[in-house]
């Protein structure tokens, strides 16, 4: 390659790999595969090679890709944490096994299984847990104590009592962890984490001990940085005397002498990856003695006598049999790829998400295509590709109206999902009855997810508008009502009839319109039919209000199910106009931003008081926010807050201003 060409092919890979490091280490959100990203830095390390001119100090090649978070106290690390040399085939393990067999005397070697987490040291002082951190950039790191103390397999007090030790482990989460948690996560409308390092990483940093504890982390130690009191020769004997200390060392690790036996190990590891109840993304192989480490040395980055063996992705061919059409809970419209079962990390898969129709266009996919399929960090299948076209050379075309209830599906501008906008579809009608009732919308008490269950398999209802046709007999008629719960859930649905205009807007759960938009919308027309037979531009002209939220409001009214149940709750007695409380201008101006479990008070019963004082209650923090409100268990709007210097406030402090 050319010089000119070189140098400007280093600026841009530098770029990118600094703006995934930052992604990946930092904000625990990576946007491409592991694979794909040592692809990048190994074309890095080559040209610098090359071009050692143009190799800057500064380069991602010579540092670990973490840096500090300003959440957590500094640590610094008296024994670098670094990092190991990746290599990717089994001629580069060979040209490491030769360069250490030339410079050393009948060097062993240690081959154990690269576990794929959250790098991070702990401290024990006179056999006690002092202080754990994170890695941070290899020489700074974050203090985490409290949440390692979580950590179960973690020992608080050692069998031996060691004047100091420091060891060196990977918190990971386990792959059934982490199942439950995404699945959690994407039926709280919540953004799933996209694999287990990075649900292990984000639930280590948790400001909360207590939500850290929750996500069931786990660790394997696999190093010793630092020890007094103690001799040790080779990793082996290390290895040996931590699992007496009490820790959980890595698993399978084993010494071998021969090249032959490091790749029938690294074979070995590999075809027992789907066996492992947790993520591994490679083998280390390791010089077993400690003072041939010594003869070995260091790099500016990596020691020299280790290297860190990646797998490849598994990757499997296999035909695209249909594309099923599911509707989800908030009425998204989502393809699902169904294809002839494969093989992948040892188990059958049959089935991934296409996602959106600019997913499936972008790849060209139709049913009959072999398409090319693995697991997203060994755990979730997707569709990579199609490897060779069927009959059909143009993409499968999504439906345009729900599979389920008929009704035309729409597409936001903001976003690529299409969805079915009725409320009354029978594939989301479950969960509208849910939000409906919620503390924040109607507010049915009693009316929970088991309850609302029964009455729909026993055909009491099937809508929101036929809660308010149960009457004693029907309720009586399940087997979980006896009559005072059946009479306290009835007045409460009575009691709902006279909630505000504002809670039945935002329990009818247009996309888009959250409480405090219901709000606005009801404060602009006064009543429910001036919502109806407003126009798209004036709901635009609502403060905080865009184009897309305007629209969603008018397409919302103008859809025939949801019409006609607004005109049956008008028939059952629901209050349908908007009467103002502001009751004073204390707030007048200000934005509030509530996060976490306040003490005394219901988060709602927080935004009431600030509106009620002339104040506005915003869902997300930004420059223009005046406090945050922050309780128990607060999380990224309590960080965000703090990035752009927002004062955070207590609900003590808050009461103080009012």
């Amino acid at each position: 390659m050319e010089f000119e060409r070189a140098k400007q092919r280093i600026s841009d890979l530098t770029g990118i790999i600094n703006y995934h490091n930052e992604q990946y280490y930092v904000k625990d959100n990576p946007e491409i595969k592991d694979f794909e990203y040592d692809i990048l830095m190994q074309e890095l390390k080559s040209l610098e090679e090359e071009f050692p001119e143009l190799a800057k100090s500064d380069s991602p090649t010579k540092k670990v890709g973490g840096e500090v978070l300003n959440e957590f106290e500094k640590v610094e690390h008296k024994v670098q944490m670094g990092s190991l040399q990746d290599v990717f085939s089994f001629e580069q393990v060979e040209a490491f096994f030769i360069r250490c067999k030339n410079s050393l005397n009948n060097p062993c070697f240690v081959v154990e299984p690269k576990i794929d987490g959250l790098s991070v040291s702990l401290e024990y002082v006179n056999g006690e847990f002092f202080r754990g951190s994170t890695r941070g950039d290899g020489f700074v790191g974050e203090d985490v104590t409290n949440n390692l103390k979580t950590i179960k397999s973690i020992p608080k007090t050692l069998s031996k009592n060691i004047p100091f030790i420091e060891v060196r482990g990977e918190v990971y989460m386990p792959h059934s962890v982490f199942l439950k948690l995404t699945e959690e996560q994407i039926n709280n409308d919540e953004q799933p984490f996209k694999n287990p390092r990075n649900a292990a990483a984000g639930s280590l940093r948790q400001k909360k001990s207590s939500i850290t504890a929750k996500r069931n982390l786990d660790i394997f130690v696999f190093n010793i940085q630092q020890i007094e009191g103690h001799e040790l020769y080779s990793h082996k004997n290390s290895l040996d005397f931590l699992s007496e200390l009490g820790f959980k060392v890595v698993p399978d690790y084993t010494r071998v002498t021969s090249y032959d036996e490091i790749i029938k190990r690294i074979n070995s590891i590999g075809n027992s990856r789907s066996i492992f109840p947790f993520d591994i993304d490679g083998v280390v192989i390791k010089v077993d003695d400690f003072a041939q480490r010594e003869q070995l040395g260091f790099t500016t980055k990596v020691p020299k006598w280790a290297v860190a063996y990646k797998f490849p992705p598994e990757e499997k061919n296999t035909q695209l049999l249909d594309i099923e059409v599911n509707v989800g809970r908030t009425g998204a419209i989502t393809p699902v790829a169904i294809f002839e079962p494969v093989l992948l990390a040892g188990t059958s898969v049959g089935r991934a998400v296409l996602h959106n129709q600019e997913f499936i266009n972008d790849k060209n996919i139709s049913i009959g295509d072999i398409i090319t399929v693995r697991k997203a960090g060994d755990i979730i299948p997707e569709v990579l590709s199609v490897y060779k076209k069927g009959n059909n050379k143009t993409p499968y075309t999504l439906p345009e109206k729900c599979p389920v209830c008929g009704t035309k599906a729409v597409r936001d501008e903001d976003e690529s999902v299409l969805r079915c906008p009725n409320v009354d579809c029978p594939a989301q009608i479950m969960r509208s009855i849910i939000h409906f009732s919620s503390k924040g919308a109607m507010n049915i008490d009693g009316l929970g997810p088991a309850i609302v269950e029964a009455l729909l398999d026993n055909g009491l209802i099937k809508s929101v508008a036929d809660l308010y046709e149960l009457d004693m007999d029907k309720l009586l008629s399940l087997e979980r009502f006896k009559e005072k719960s059946a009479s306290n859930l009835l007045k409460a649905i009575e009691a709902s009839k006279s909630n505000s205009l504002d809670r039945l807007i935002f329990g009818l759960g247009i996309r888009n319109i959250g409480q405090a938009s219901a709000k606005l919308l009801c404060d602009k027309f006064g009543d429910i039919d001036n919502i109806i037979f407003a126009k798209a531009d004036e709901i635009a002209e609502i403060e905080n209000f865009g184009e897309i939220m305007a629209l969603s409001v008018y397409n919302a009214f103008k859809e025939k199910h949801m019409l006609n149940i607004i005109d049956r709750l008008k028939a059952y007695g629901l209050n349908t106009s908007y009467k103002k409380t502001k009751t004073g201008n204390k707030f007048t101006g200000l934005t509030f931003v509530l996060t976490g479990t306040l003490p005394s008070m219901s988060r709602d019963e927080a935004k009431e008081l600030i509106e009620k004082s002339g104040g506005k209650a915003s869902s997300s923090v930004s420059k223009k926010t005046s406090y945050v409100l922050a309780g128990e268990d607060a999380g990224s709007k309590l960080t965000k807050a703090q990035e752009l210097g927002i004062k955070v406030i207590s609900e003590e402090e808050f009461k103080q201003m009012l």
